[in-house]
This record gives structure tokens, C-alpha cells and sequence, in this order.
């Protein structure tokens, strides 16, 4: 008897062990230059920023912090009492993100996140247009300054068609990518003053179990939200 009872409780803690793990993110890696120092793993919870697990190095670069996960999130590596922050998609597992101390949040190499590499995908096209618009801001003030209107109208249509362009590219990449947590992300970060047909439309295109991670709800409630206004 005492035997059989050893083994449930062995089988339990087993099966206890494999869904903490399986539920687990590890972030680890190394700040270059950092020889003593709090990091933060930390997350948002409604208004606030909250830590969820810390370590003090002293003497040594390299770090490991772990939190169970429900879903794909955006957590922060936070250095010390600094502020300064490294946002990233949080997802179970190893999450690896490699970085300095005199450039924390500029240098930071973050692998091991699906969700990150649609992310930064995103954000490279998202810096490809705003460099555009940069230069049409400048093409805009030097016919300003000859006064030519017809020039003028040309950089203004340029401008509202780069707009459009870009409008129409982050909505296509939300579709495209339904079936990542950085879809309900993107639209309600980048996306969250489009009219509620192309709310919907984005939000439809969403897998069911994009539907039920924490984005994909906050998505459903913001447009529910908006019809009401």
C-alpha cells in the first residue's frame, strides 16, 4: 500500500513538474558590460508595470529569469532603477536576448520569439515609410518655399498616398499573420483608429485560439467599446 502511494505521489508531482514546465518562459542571455545590477522581468497588468521575477548579478553578465506564461505577451527586461526597459514578445519557452550596458535598449538581440520576429518584421516596413515621409516632409517645405502651388499639390498627394500605402500594408500584415498573438498586437497599437469595418474585418480573419489569448480579448472588447461610442 505504501508503495502504490509513493508512486501516485510521484506520478503527480511528474505531471505537476511537466505543466509548470510546459508553461514556463526562460529568459536568459548576457548584458555586456553590466558587472553589478537588478534586471526586471516585468509585464503590464491593466494600467501598472509589474515584476514577475528579478535577479541581482554582481561580478557576472549573464541572467536567467522564468514566469509562467498563460499566453504570448509583450514583457520588459527592465535594468535596475534606471527605467530603462527592452520590450519583447514573451512566449513559453527559452526566450534569449543579448545586449549592452551602455546601449541597453538600442543593441538588444532578442531570439527565440516567433511573435518578435512578426513584430520586427513589422517595424522594419513601419521605418521604411517613415524615412519616405521624412523626405517628403522635406520635398514639401522647399516647394513651400518657391511657392509653386502645383508643386505643393504634388507632395501633398504623394503624401496621402504614401499614407494610405501604409494604412493598407499594416492591415494586410494583420491578416496575413492571423494566427500569431502579434496580429490583435499590431491592431491595437497601430491600428486602433481604423473605422470598426476594418476592426472587424482584421479581427475576423484571427484563429480561434488567437480569439482567446489576451490580445485577441482586449481586441474584441475595443471594438465593442467603439460601436457603443
Amino acid at each position: 500500500m505504501k508503495k502504490v502511494l509513493v508512486f501516485v505521489v510521484g506520478l503527480f508531482l511528474f505531471f505537476s513538474c511537466s505543466k509548470e514546465s510546459e508553461d514556463t518562459m526562460y529568459v536568459k542571455g548576457s548584458i555586456k558590460g553590466l558587472k553589478k545590477g537588478t534586471l526586471y522581468l516585468q509585464k503590464q497588468v491593466d494600467s501598472l508595470i509589474v515584476s514577475v521575477d528579478s535577479i541581482y548579478l554582481s561580478g557576472v553578465s549573464d541572467f536567467l529569469l522564468t514566469t509562467i506564461i498563460e499566453s504570448p505577451e509583450v514583457y520588459y527586461l527592465t535594468l535596475g532603477k534606471t527605467n530603462k526597459k527592452i520590450a519583447f514578445f514573451g512566449e513559453k519557452d527559452s526566450i534569449t536576448i543579448n545586449s549592452r550596458l551602455n546601449k541597453f535598449e538600442i543593441k538588444a538581440e532578442i531570439t527565440g520569439s516567433e511573435n518578435q520576429d512578426i513584430l520586427d518584421e513589422y517595424y522594419e516596413f513601419k521605418a521604411k515609410f517613415s524615412n519616405q515621409n521624412l523626405d517628403l516632409i522635406k520635398e514639401q517645405l522647399e516647394a513651400r518655399k518657391s511657392q509653386n502651388q502645383d508643386s505643393i499639390l504634388i507632395v501633398e498627394n504623394k503624401i496621402n498616398s504614401l499614407y494610405k500605402r501604409r494604412y493598407l500594408y499594416a492591415i494586410n500584415y494583420v491578416i496575413n499573420h492571423a494566427n500569431f498573438e502579434a496580429a490583435p498586437y499590431i491592431t491595437l497599437t497601430e491600428l486602433y483608429d481604423a473605422n470598426t469595418k476594418m476592426l472587424d474585418t482584421m479581427n475576423n480573419s484571427l484563429t480561434s485560439k488567437i480569439k482567446e489569448s489576451k490580445y485577441g480579448k482586449q481586441l474584441e472588447e475595443y471594438i465593442i467599446k467603439r460601436k457603443g461610442e
